[in-house]
């Protein structure tokens, strides 16, 4: 048989828990499973089949505070969008339902996705998130719908994205 040889003893490879080490652990999501099924008592979201989702609430549930209804108590964002510029001050009405449209969009099917808050100073607006995929997102949006300059980054460390857009 052509190829190569595979040893019979494995011994020598190393343990795969030691190559595959989790960067940072986010505080907000459980290492362990929740009970099923589990209700947030704040916004009613429903922990079953392994996640969160939206729908009825069924008897003798669990209550538990799902990983977004922490961050908004703590207010400790996992995303952070921040718009600037000229452009924002112009049409910030037309940007601010943009945002709050893709929001409600991802909501559907990602109940942990949300924002957190909107803080709007001068010609541009600071938006936190409960999830780094909606930053990403709505990051996103803003560069297609309104092209202008969009950077991301995404710090390891502190397992934080940061997205900035303007123009």
């Amino acid at each position: 048989m052509a190829g190569r040889h595979k040893p019979d003893d494995f011994t020598h490879q190393p343990r795969r828990d030691s190559i595959y080490q989790e960067r940072v652990h986010d505080p907000y999501q459980s290492r362990e499973k929740y009970r099923e099924p589990t209700v947030c008592p704040d916004c009613t979201a429903v922990f079953h089949n392994g996640r969160w989702q939206w729908g009825p609430v069924p008897d003798g549930a669990h209550r538990h505070r799902c990983p977004a209804c922490a961050r908004i108590h703590d207010r400790v964002p996992a995303g952070i969008l921040t718009i600037e510029g000229d452009y924002f001050a112009a049409h910030k009405a037309e940007i601010l339902s943009l945002v709050h449209h893709h929001e409600a969009q991802e909501n559907v099917e990602h109940p942990l996705e949300r924002i957190i808050a909107i803080d709007e100073q001068g010609q541009g607006a600071t938006i936190s998130f409960t999830g780094v995929h909606l930053a990403r997102g709505t990051g996103e949006a803003l560069r297609h719908a309104c092209h202008g300059e969009l950077t991301i980054d995404f710090s390891d460390k502190d397992d934080l994205i940061r997205v900035s857009w303007k123009r």
